[in-house]
């Protein structure tokens, strides 16, 4: 059986997971990025729009240019990059090393041997049976993603006519897509009050190629026995239904975490964010462990997720340094108008960048940071919706036991 030994091993070689790696190489570290795929980058070889790299790289680019320039980042700093190899199960040892198990058609089994691990293992798209919609289950139901897959990897057209369920930035991406194919686009349905995704995502994908959008709307049923005939949309409002004739469907209702692995080693999750509860070195309950990009939170732009990653690798070099991180004593939380503040834990004494997602709509409104009830930051925050995350720095004061995050509204 093939061994491979490393300082600090990352699962995943999508944006996250090559920033964390390319990190903690810099460092001197021996480094190992695993991935089940042939190819890094993740999602973002389908993605073939521009629009990345804004924030890590001050470029506008596309999502395979960015994956190329993250492997190639990872590479040239001393990362051992691994492709075709699926992680089937992480276990942590008695001296606090960890064993992975890999599974690859051209080695079979495989060990890996690491002193930190690093989780990038992003996320997945939720389905139709997750919202529960009635039909059948004939063809021409995709999730935005596979439909953007199908048609920017193999070049094929799932139909001729689509309505998109959910106005996530994926299926607004694709709404722009499908017309760009000469696939006409019949509506997006959205079941909240206000659209899911990015503002400028509703500009460029919908209002420059008027394709309308339907708020506060869902999709009742899905017509059709082996194909996709139509759909019959319900106006939750009006309780009003109207029919499309479509040959294809495409959802898209939000992402999950992909986190069975963490799940199996008994790492406590976090219910808000479907993935692990983390400290601001983004360290996991478990020492040595840690998780960074979507497969921790649903990140906006896959900048912030290669932020976030990098500060994760630099930790998981240190851990496997030194066996030891400075103490995360202090307990972060947030008022209802915020649904969750990342990290769960901060180091008192240090300073630390939190991720919010609000759950309130408003035009102006004041995050403030309390340190045992001391204001200790505060932020004015424009356009606040939902759809985009907020992002504070802080100092965390020393001999602090609780960190507290308020959004409210200003009128």
């Amino acid at each position: 059986m093939k061994q491979i030994n490393c300082d600090v091993a990352v699962i995943g070689a999508g944006g996250a997971g090559l920033s964390a790696a390319a990190a903690a190489a810099a460092t001197g570290k021996k480094v190992a990025v695993i991935d089940r795929e042939e190819s890094c980058g993740g999602v973002l070889c389908q993605c073939i729009h521009n629009g990345f790299g804004l924030r890590y790289f001050n470029e506008e680019l596309t999502g395979p240019e960015y994956a190329l320039r993250m492997e190639r980042n990872a590479r040239e700093a001393g990362a051992q990059v691994l492709l075709g190899e699926t992680v089937s199960a992480v276990k942590r040892h008695s001296d606090n090393t960890f064993e992975a198990t890999l599974f690859s058609s051209a080695n079979g089994v495989s060990k890996l041997n690491a002193k930190a691990v690093v989780f990038s293992t992003g996320c997945r798209e939720r389905t139709r049976a997750n919202i529960a919609v009635p039909g059948e289950r004939c063809a021409g139901v995709y999730t935005a993603g596979s439909a953007q897959k199908l048609m920017n990897l193999t070049g094929m057209l799932p139909g001729k006519r689509a309505v998109i369920v959910g106005s996530g930035d994926i299926g607004l991406i694709m709404a722009r897509r499908c017309r760009w194919s000469g696939i006409d686009v019949a509506a997006v349905v959205e079941i909240l009050p206000e659209p899911s995704g990015l503002p400028r995502n509703i500009a460029q994908c919908l209002r420059d190629f008027d394709i309308p959008l339907l708020l506060s709307h869902r999709c009742a049923r899905i017509i059709g026995c082996n194909r996709v005939e139509g759909v019959e949309i319900e106006n939750l409002l009006t309780k009003e239904i109207i029919s499309f004739q479509c040959d294809t469907v495409l959802f898209s209702v939000g992402l999950i975490p992909e986190n069975e692995l963490l799940k199996t080693m008994g790492v406590p999750m976090n219910p808000a964010t479907g993935g692990p509860c983390v400290d601001g070195m983004c360290q996991c309950a478990l020492p040595g462990v840690f998780a960074a990009g979507n497969s921790l939170h649903v990140h906006d732009l896959v900048d912030f997720a290669s932020i976030e990653a990098r500060r994760a690798g630099l930790a998981a070099a240190e851990y496997a340094d030194s066996g030891n991180l400075p103490d995360a004593a202090a307990e972060v939380s947030c008022s209802k108008t915020l649904k969750y503040a990342i990290p769960n834990k901060c180091t008192p004494g240090s300073s630390c960048e939190f991720f919010f997602r609000p759950t309130v709509s408003c035009a102006r409104a004041k995050l403030t940071a309390l340190a045992d009830g001391k204001e200790i930051a505060k932020k004015m925050c424009v356009s606040v919706r939902p759809a985009e995350m907020l992002t504070m720095k802080a100092e965390i004061p020393a001999g602090s036991t609780k960190v507290e995050f308020q959004l409210e509204e200003c009128k």
